[in-house]
């Protein structure tokens, strides 16, 4: 009892000093990254409880910050305009453009991925936006992995635009809140977020063609996408699309979908079909992604897919798997629409895929490989019997889902209730984004199964975890003592050079520290020292706000660059030699920036 009772008057004694030395040990997990970021941040928090400094109604307390619930939200609405096929029909046009003037397509792709990284998560823009930049480049003649790069940066810079553009701006106005600083507007951050992505934006056209590859040969995979499933459209006897050129179809404009030929009466037509008239009964050969060929399911314009004889099972049967053909199959080479099953069952073959190539020449006329992937649809008791046949493997429900293109409206007019009530200061954001949620949850933009699985976990798990270390920080001192050690050595610079400081500081620990970390430990320190050295404590939030975000240098400090980096096949100093330039010069054109308006 005696050792316990003088244990805990050591740690109370000299608590500020463990606490420092723990956040170390932190940073050091960080960079060493033996285990998760997630991870480490959790030991500390538990390290803390363990031993007294931060008590359960305190570690209980971070879970009412309303920063990782409206983070949260925000996941859910960038998660519903992809379900809508809000994000792929951006694509789709400047796939489209791309056609015509490809230079002009990527300067357009570009500042349209700046301004919607302002109000989404910039990790999906960044998903969807790689395979765009795999053909842009394609057509430019150029290498791909002069635009991936700048891609991950534009990203990052547009996320600084707004308080919603990156979970970083939201946890620093929470904590700033927290420390008693009046809180941020959705637009309040905007100006400086413009300056520092014209500079980028600038320095990027440099950067990309002296600090990045020309050449691809490091990466094999490089600009090859997934060849996507092979499926044949019948045109309908009555539908509105016969008598129309092909490239009048909304189906052409859709990034995901290519139209291979047009087979009439057996015969195939495979250049300038874009200006031919459709008839009924025309069979569109195409490849698409799963989640468009799951789209044309509900068409009642074609006739999707393949059936044996006059068999009538619709596209939109209800059940549909994904099935792998196995080596041993005694179909292997057979076309497909001479293959038993589809004879033996009442099964629908909606498509079929093989790994980089695309089968051909159309759906019926495939020829069987080992390994191919087939999408079918039919009734629960046809499907059931797939499970048991010994030629298919890994037959079961497919994970994508089909568009919801009907409700991309109320997705994107979701969206911007929230950014037009918080610029309004009708409702916070928090509130706004989550009656946001619940609009597009009650309208099926989006299943609540889908929502909660576009939740990034580790993400908010992190945030979570961080606050709890950051308010043991304050109950031990740790942050006082630090303010107490730099207040004389700082009490004379005058304030542009603390906004300088204080965003080089930041910026060094987000390049070997996840930015999240960095924007809850950084932010109640400036704001005290501020505070002690008697001046405005707003300018240095901005400088921690931008710091923490401007992660160039590394493929590991922020998620887009990790992207990018397995994408694209770069090297390690590939982003030292783009990244280091960039950061330099948007900090200075940040701070700067901050000084003049601030």
């Amino acid at each position: 009892m005696f050792l316990i009772e003088a244990f805990r008057a050591l740690i109370a004694e000299h608590q500020a000093i463990i606490g420092l030395i723990i956040l170390a040990g932190m940073f050091v997990g960080f960079v060493m990254e033996r285990f998760p970021a997630t991870v480490v941040a959790i030991l500390g928090a538990c390290l803390f409880l363990f031993l007294g400094i931060l008590d359960g109604d305190g570690l209980f307390s971070v879970f009412s910050n309303q920063a990782p619930i409206t983070i949260a939200a925000m996941f859910i609405l960038s998660g519903a305009l992809l379900r809508t096929g809000t994000m792929d029909a951006i694509a789709g046009i400047i796939i489209a453009r791309s056609k015509k003037h490809p230079k002009r397509a990527i300067l357009e792709m570009m500042v349209g991925v700046f301004f919607a990284s302002a109000f989404m998560n910039n990790t999906p823009v960044v998903v969807v936006m790689i395979p765009i930049i795999m053909r842009l480049a394609t057509a430019l003649g150029t290498s791909a992995k002069r635009l991936l790069i700048p891609l991950s940066y534009v990203c990052i810079l547009g996320g600084t635009t707004t308080l919603i553009g990156t979970s970083t701006n939201l946890l620093v106005d929470s904590v700033a809140r927290d420390n008693g600083l009046a809180g941020f507007g959705i637009f309040s951050i905007t100006p400086y977020g413009l300056i520092a992505g014209v500079v980028g934006g600038t320095m990027l056209l440099f950067v990309s063609r002296w600090f990045l590859p020309d050449k691809d040969e490091t990466s094999p995979s490089l600009g090859q996408e997934a060849s996507g499933f092979l499926t044949e459209l019948r045109v309908r006897h009555d539908s509105e699309h016969v008598g129309k050129q092909l490239s009048e179809l909304p189906l052409m404009r859709r990034s995901k979908v290519k139209v291979i030929a047009i087979k009439r009466a057996g015969r195939f037509q495979r250049t300038g079909i874009e200006d031919e008239v459709l008839r009924a009964n025309d069979h569109l050969v195409l490849r698409c992604a799963i989640g468009e060929l799951l789209s044309l399911r509900s068409s009642t314009e074609f006739e999707v897919g393949l059936t044996a004889g006059d068999s009538d099972v619709p596209a939109n049967a209800r059940s549909l798997v994904e099935a792998t053909i196995a080596p041993t199959h005694p179909a292997i080479g057979q076309r497909l629409i001479d293959i038993p099953f589809l004879s033996d069952l009442k099964v629908r073959i909606l498509g079929i895929s093989r790994f980089r190539k695309v089968p051909g020449p159309d759906l019926p006329g495939a020829r069987v490989h080992a390994v191919d992937r087939i999408l079918v649809t039919g009734e629960a008791d046809a499907i059931q019997a797939m499970y048991t046949n010994p030629n298919l493997y890994g037959v079961g429900e497919t994970k994508e889902r089909e568009f919801r293109r009907d409700r991309a409206p109320i997705a994107i007019g979701a969206l911007a209730a929230v950014v037009a009530l918080s610029a309004f200061n009708v409702l916070s954001i928090g509130i706004a984004a989550i009656i946001a949620v619940g609009v597009i949850l009650l309208t099926r933009c989006i299943d609540a199964e889908e929502a909660w699985s576009s939740l990034d976990g580790n993400v908010l798990v992190l945030i979570f975890a961080m606050l709890a270390v950051g308010l043991a920080l304050d109950n031990a001192g740790s942050v006082q003592l630090i303010v107490n050690e730099l207040t004389p050595i700082l009490n004379n610079v005058p304030p542009w050079a603390l906004v300088f400081a204080v965003y080089g500081l930041s910026v060094l620990l987000t390049e070997v520290v996840t930015n999240n970390a960095v924007a809850i430990i950084v932010t109640p320190i400036v704001i005290q020292l501020a505070n002690d050295l008697g001046v405005d404590p707003r300018p240095l939030v901005i400088a921690v706000m931008f710091a923490a975000s401007a992660s160039f240098a590394t493929p590991i400090g922020y998620q887009t660059n990790t992207l990018v980096y397995a994408a694209g096949g770069y090297k390690f100093t590939d982003f030292f030699k783009a990244g280091i330039p960039l950061t330099l010069g948007v900090g200075i054109a940040t701070c700067l920036a901050i000084d003049w308006l601030a």
